[in-house]
């Protein structure tokens, strides 16, 4: 078997291993160990779920040694809050037996409290882009003694508009700097960021951008509408021996708010909602009652797909087709984690089947489709996006007018006079004319006496 024993580890790591109840690095960390550790400049392409976050930390970790100076050595990049909690919270796992002092910053949350915790010095740092250059601004972290930087989930960043804080932040750097990047698809944004910033880095490639994991078990529905997928989510969901932990995942915050107000009845205590939106204490909050078991049903914007490892989901259910096929890997990427089993639903409209279609051509398989049940009500409800466009309005029945050029017209009668100035003024002009010279002047006077 191939152990993390086969893996050059400290004692330390190994035991915080143990207590992890980890046994068997993943293809990604077997593969990243001896290249991280050479100082080469890498990229992992990776699909979610393969748990490309200690195939970076544990040949770091492996060779970071004991100081006490207050610049981080070590910036790990990535694009969510939710993110950042999650890797401070695996760095302190494994590094259990280790001093290691490690710091997150993120946004939506006091800078004034992160910078009092900054000037306490750390060795790695873990921030989204936007809070680190704010800090680094006002000289809270410097990044002078940078060694290694790793960005997770590029693609996300970029995609979020990152682009112009990466660049800043790069450029504060010690240039001769160790450069690893880890994401799940390549695209030129990303690439274009390799060739300005990475030296000739190594590639490592497990799964291609688009493969689904084959220990996930995909089905889909043909639904007609929102509110019908509503009345079939909770007919599926009401089965709770086998829908035990499931994430629900829609594309945008108004859908997630009107799904969770139409189940919240129903499933009460059992239900969660969670979406950019939403306050950063309510969101960690509420991930933290959906991990530990307090919600067993848990609806999630698309900002939620990438990177969160949630533990032993049931299912992940699609309740609308994602437009970008890609979205699609990532959802299901929830469950199905470190080759356990998983299951993904998919909910598709008429109105979506072209987007199904693209996540099948992307992956090269057809999802399993199942008959719509019987038991479950059709809805005629509709919302606001759903609803036909009146061809007749009220906008529509009026008669176009018909405009003149503004700037050429005929003027009105009334206005073709010319201002004289008034019979008064005149009369008085008649009686006494305006000089032209000064001889006019003087001739002028002799008249009047």
């Amino acid at each position: 078997m191939n152990t993390f024993d086969q893996l050059e580890l400290t004692t330390p790591l190994r035991n915080a291993i143990a207590d992890m109840g980890l046994i068997e690095p993943t293809q990604i960390q077997t593969e990243a160990f001896s290249v991280i550790r050479s100082g080469k400049d890498m990229v992992g392409i990776a699909q979610t779920g393969t748990g490309k976050t200690l195939a970076y930390l544990l040949p770091i970790l492996r060779d970071l040694g004991f100081s006490k100076q207050a610049n981080p050595r070590i910036l790990i990049m990535v694009p969510t809050r939710e993110l950042v909690v999650q890797v401070v919270d695996t760095i302190k796992q494994i590094t259990a037996y280790m001093n290691v002092r490690v710091l997150g910053v993120y946004g939506g949350v006091n800078m004034a409290t992160q910078q009092q915790a900054a000037l306490q010095g750390m060795d790695i740092v873990v921030a989204t882009p936007g809070r680190l250059y704010d800090l680094v601004m006002i000289r809270a972290i410097q990044l002078k003694s940078i060694a290694k930087l790793v960005i997770d989930e590029v693609d996300v960043m970029l995609d979020l508009g990152f682009r112009p804080q990466l660049t800043n932040l790069f450029e504060l750097m010690p240039q001769k700097r160790q450069n690893i990047m880890f994401s799940a698809t390549m695209t030129e944004e990303v690439d274009a960021l390799l060739d300005d910033f990475f030296t000739i880095p190594e590639r490592i490639t497990v799964a291609i951008s688009g493969t689904p994991l084959d220990n996930i078990e995909q089905t889909c529905y043909p639904v007609k509408n929102f509110y019908t997928k509503a009345n079939l989510l909770a007919y599926l969901l009401d089965n709770r021996n086998v829908f035990t932990k499931v994430l629900v995942f829609v594309s945008t915050k108004v859908a997630a708010d009107r799904l969770f107000k139409e189940l919240e009845e129903e499933f009460m205590d059992e239900i969660g909602v969670i979406h950019a939106n939403k306050s950063q204490n309510y969101r960690l909050r509420s991930l933290e009652q959906f991990d530990n078991g307090e919600f067993r049903i848990m609806i999630a914007s698309d900002v939620m797909a990438r990177g969160l490892d949630l533990d032993k989901l049931s299912h992940v259910i699609s309740f609308d087709t994602p437009k970008y096929p890609e979205n699609y890997i990532h959802r299901i990427g929830r469950t199905g984690r470190a080759k356990a089993k998983g299951k993904s639903i998919l909910f598709y409209s008429p109105t979506e089947i072209v987007y199904k279609e693209a996540i099948e051509n992307l992956m090269g398989i057809t999802i399993t489709e199942k008959s719509f049940p019987s038991k479950v009500q059709l809805s005629k409800r509709l919302t606001p996006d759903e609803q036909p466009k009146e061809e007749n309005s009220i906008a529509q029945k009026r008669k176009p007018i018909e405009k003149k050029n503004p700037a050429f017209h005929e003027k009105k009668e009334k206005n073709k006079k010319v201002n004289l100035g008034g019979s008064y003024r005149r009369e008085l002009a008649k009686k006494y004319k305006k000089p032209k010279t000064k001889g006019d002047k003087i001739a002028n006077r002799k008249k009047k006496k």
